[in-house]
């Protein structure tokens, strides 16, 4: 099964600040539970960095799609989706980011 991609700039900018919303998320969700949710706080600043990072070169033009990983994959592929729930869409970002926007060309 294929991972689904951003078919527009907006969907794809949208995807990247629903992320960001999530890792806000599951950080406060640590703050709060540390026991069941603790191991969360070893790598969620970093992929908040990431993240926002992406976020800032999509606004100031920098950005750049590019046929390789975004830095936070080896984060999201380390961990399981009880600790990363929004797993699937952090890939769809690396995987649109990788290929480029879905427009429906083949």
């Amino acid at each position: 099964m294929s991972i689904q991609r951003a078919r527009s700039v907006e969907e794809f900018v949208d995807f990247v600040e629903q992320a960001i919303f999530e890792v806000e998320e599951l950080y406060m969700a640590a703050e709060y539970d540390m026991e069941s949710m603790g191991a969360t706080r070893s790598f969620v600043k970093e992929l908040e960095t990431s993240l926002r990072d992406l976020k800032k070169a999509m606004q100031d033009g920098t950005y750049k799609f590019a046929n390789k990983d975004l830095p936070y994959m080896e984060i999201v592929e380390a961990q399981n989706e009880r600790l990363l729930p929004f797993k699937y869409l952090l890939r769809q970002i690396n995987e649109t980011h990788r290929h480029g926007l879905d427009i429906g060309e083949d």
